[in-house]
């Protein structure tokens, strides 16, 4: 099930709009405001984000440049501003859509699908594949049988580097000097150890016996299965 953000501050309209969305089995969390919608792209993960421009305590244009530093979702604006200009500026920002209001439920259900459906087939190009794990650099996520696994921003980092250096042996100080640079604070040996063990608790079947990252003693870790 896909999850949207839909940030609407006219409550009727907005009811609307997420009534005929659930129907068609999409899960929406409505904000009505620009502060709403920042908490919310915090707590949680969406799929796509609907955007008025005209909102009470900002406007959809500096909501959407906030949105994309946390979630690199398609964006599709919703609203009653029709002039060129508007629809310009919403398109050059890298909107995947924009619609003027008033408009037909069944044309918005048609158009939020086909931008879906172009977003899967990017991610389709984009990913990282070994055995039953995916990673999505675009979104920073990765799934294991096609269920989310949650990581923080440092576990996702080792992850990635992992997966693009499959099979291949990375020492301790390989990984160290890759992880340092996240938040410019050290990171030594011990702290890399526990990431290790929480990662593996995290992705592997058995932990105790890792099949994706195992230890080469004396050297490092390698990511023992292929990577498609």
């Amino acid at each position: 099930m896909s999850t949207i953000l839909m940030v609407e501050d006219d409550f009727s309209l907005g009811m609307g709009i997420k009534f005929a969305l659930e129907k068609e089995n999409y899960r929406v969390i409505h904000a009505k405001s620009k502060k709403e919608a920042e908490a919310e792209i915090l707590k949680n993960s969406f799929d796509l984000a609907l955007l008025d421009i005209t909102l009470p305590d900002g406007n959809g244009y500096e909501l959407f440049t906030n949105i994309q530093k946390v979630q690199d979702i398609p964006v599709i604006f919703l609203t009653a501003l029709d002039e060129e200009v508007n629809i310009v500026t919403g398109l050059d920002m890298g909107a995947d859509d924009y619609i003027t209001k008033p408009f037909k439920l069944r044309e918005l259900i048609s158009r939020i699908n086909a931008v879906l459906r172009r977003t899967s087939v990017r991610e389709k190009k984009n990913t990282l594949t070994s055995g039953d794990l995916v990673l999505y650099p675009d979104k920073m996520k990765i799934y294991k049988n096609a269920v989310e696994i949650d990581v923080t921003k440092t576990e996702y980092k080792v992850l990635n580097y992992f997966m693009k250096n499959g099979q291949q042996i990375l020492s301790k100080e390989q990984l160290l000097e890759h992880l340092w640079d996240i938040e410019g604070n050290y990171i030594d040996q011990n702290t890399l150890a526990v990431y290790m063990r929480r990662i593996r608790e995290k992705i592997e079947d058995n932990p105790s016996r890792p099949d994706y990252i195992q230890t080469v003693r004396g050297v490092g870790y390698i990511w023992n299965k292929k990577v498609l």
